[in-house]
């Protein structure tokens, strides 16, 4: 028998941005063309900047850092990811960062995606304009202090808003409850 890993992997379908996978047993997606996302930490003065945008296939808004995909406009496939979080950051927050540092790639849910995602810590923030992303992406922006920001995300799930598993970050050590340090 072949093991998952040996076996071929074969696309089942591909749109613009979501390719379907099998290899063996597994059934994943994929971004096409190599298309990768930065995420963008923006913290400055206790204050973290977050984005609430509909999210279709959650059928519901979704509190996210701010993101966006690297290289997936035309002729962008050399895009670098600093550049692409820079551009994303302005479109979806309206702030510009003097200083941007790459944390390295991340898979957010490896069993079932291969994207990975670049984070990255802005800081030396100015707000250039009210934000709200490009065409109809409708993005609310939120500067919350980090001290509230366990409440802040509570008060939006009672809400109903769906809550990106990259928050956790930010709050995780709260949620053990322990000192890590």
């Amino acid at each position: 028998m072949v093991a998952d890993s040996d076996a071929p992997e074969v696309i089942r379908w591909q749109g613009n941005y979501i390719t379907a996978k099998t290899r063996g047993r597994w059934e994943y997606v994929s971004r096409p063309r190599n298309i990768r996302a930065a995420v963008i930490v923006a913290v400055e003065d206790r204050h973290v900047l977050l984005v609430e945008q509909y999210r279709v296939p959650l059928g519901r808004n979704c509190l996210e850092l701010p993101a966006g995909l690297i290289g997936d406009e035309d002729g962008g496939e050399g895009e670098e990811a600093l550049a692409a979080a820079r551009r994303e950051l302005e479109e979806e927050t309206g702030y510009r960062a003097g200083r941007m540092v790459d944390l390295g790639s991340y898979y957010s849910s490896p069993g079932m995606v291969s994207e990975s995602f670049t984070l990255v810590r802005a800081s030396d923030l100015i707000r250039i304009h009210g934000g709200g992303g490009v065409g109809d992406e409708n993005i609310t922006v939120h500067r919350v202090a980090l001290a509230g920001l366990a409440e802040f995300i509570e008060s939006k799930r009672a809400a109903g808003v769906a809550i990106d598993v990259r928050l956790l970050m930010l709050i995780g050590t709260d949620l053990i409850g322990e000192d890590l340090t």
